[in-house]
């Protein structure tokens, strides 16, 4: 089974890669915000507790968000495998995330982070801006703390794999294809 994890800043097109990964491979795509969403319509004992919580203001604890995870990957048993998107973004996430994997016999296969400079990054997420509609796409300022928040916040999270063998470090700048021919070398690798 293959499990990646794409990573990457905003702007850094984990998007686009993404997409392109799950029709090269067949993978399913897990995103935390979308199966957080899905849970809470679908009115599941998880997305009535996360809507709670996200009513009164408060994050959704990690706990919830793997038990989410986990209703999905116990969903798509007969998956080539998946592809987290959003998630981890802690060391206690990527904990979590492996005991969760480990627990139905199988593992994150790799961690693929596209590096791209602040200053491409800033220039395509306020490109991105004015075709979106994203507020949080058309502002420098906001953009800015994005980036620094994905700087500050993720950076361990890349520690975590590479002590594991399992961080991959692509150029995120250049050709979608030639980025996504390095990334499709490096998953082929596992």
């Amino acid at each position: 089974m293959l499990n990646l994890v794409l990573f990457g800043p905003p702007g850094a097109g984990k998007g686009t890669q993404s997409q392109k990964l799950i029709e090269k491979y067949q993978l399913v795509h897990l995103s935390t915000g979308d199966i957080l969403r899905s849970e809470i319509a679908n009115g599941t004992e998880l997305g009535l507790e996360a809507k709670k919580l996200m009513d009164q203001g408060l994050l959704v604890p990690d706990e919830v968000v793997i038990g989410m995870i986990s209703n999905k990957l116990d969903a798509n048993k007969d998956a080539n495998g998946f592809i987290f998107d959003g998630f981890p973004r802690t060391v206690a996430q990527a904990e979590a995330l492996d005991a969760l994997l480990a627990s139905k016999s199988t593992a994150i296969s790799g961690m693929i982070a596209l590096e791209v400079n602040d200053e491409e990054l800033e220039k395509r997420l306020l490109l991105r801006g004015k075709d979106s509609g994203r507020s949080d796409d058309a502002d420098p300022a906001i953009i800015r703390r994005r980036i620094e928040e994905y700087n500050n916040k993720t950076a361990p999270v890349a520690g975590f794999y590479k002590q594991q063998g399992k961080f991959f470090s692509i150029n995120g700048i250049g050709s979608i294809e030639t980025i996504f021919e390095e990334i499709v070398r490096v998953t082929d690798s596992f």
